[in-house]
């Protein structure tokens, strides 16, 4: 099993992609797919949808996880929401199924409190991944995160 955990946004997407072999959880690829900031929104959402293509086309995960978006009094909402309906729709077109989860409800499952740190979280990713560094930059470490999450949910501790 296979599965994509994404951190939505508009500048930076954040990809983390974790394979189950022989009970053990192991670490395939993260990053970030990063858009350009001088560009027009609509385009930044294109590349947001032309790269994930990419990325699920080569990975060809089965599952995914992704962050809820919890509206906040900010400017950049609307963007980031709209991302993260491009993300949606890219994986309902490859027919994967998506779980998704709040920022809560993963630093619950990967960290054992709802309120942990940021730190807190990157530990508990980095035991569980077995990693001896910190993945970089912190939306992939996220995106491993909420992947963790779906995968502890489905009995993969």
């Amino acid at each position: 099993m296979r599965i994509i955990g994404i951190d939505p946004g508009l500048a930076r997407v954040g990809y983390g992609i974790i394979e189950i072999q022989n009970e053990r959880k192991v670490l395939l690829d993260c990053g970030v797919i990063e858009t350009n900031k001088e560009k027009q929104e609509e385009y930044r959402l294109y590349e947001i949808f032309k790269d994930l293509n990419q990325l699920i086309n080569h990975w060809k995960p089965n599952l995914a996880a992704v962050e809820k978006y919890f509206f906040y009094r900010s400017s950049t909402t609307i963007s980031v929401v709209q991302a993260r309906g491009v993300i949606m729709m890219v994986l309902a077109s490859k027919k994967i199924h998506i779980s998704e989860y709040s920022p809560a409800q993963i630093k619950l499952t990967i960290a054992g409190s709802g309120k942990a740190s940021k730190r807190d979280v990157l530990e508990a990713v980095m035991h569980n991944l077995k990693l001896k560094n910190a993945p970089k930059p912190d939306d992939s470490a996220d995106a491993l995160a909420i992947a963790l999450t779906k995968l502890n949910e489905d009995g993969f501790n």
